[in-house]
């Protein structure tokens, strides 16, 4: 799995991508955030508040209860507000 962090979420998790292999106990978007935030303290920051994190899923934007499977490029971005 493919995932690529934006913004301040790339800052606190110091990487802008990284190739992961969750277990098999993650199956949605909400539990792969659970599990990458156990994974270091900058990723533990990044993932500090859900709330604020948005995720998209081969790039289709989507919820944390999203599924997510090996081989799925999964972004995390902060909310992006329109002007």
């Amino acid at each position: 799995m493919r995932v690529l962090y934006f913004a301040w979420l790339r800052q606190r998790a110091g990487t802008g991508e990284e190739s992961v292999s969750p277990p098999p106990e993650v199956r949605d978007v909400g539990a792969l955030m659970r599990w990458l935030a156990a994974r270091s303290p900058g990723h533990a920051s990044a993932f500090a508040d859900p709330a604020q994190v948005r995720a998209a899923v081969n790039q289709e934007f989507c919820g944390p209860d999203h599924p997510v499977k090996p081989g799925d490029e999964v972004a995390f971005f902060p909310p992006v507000t329109g002007g």
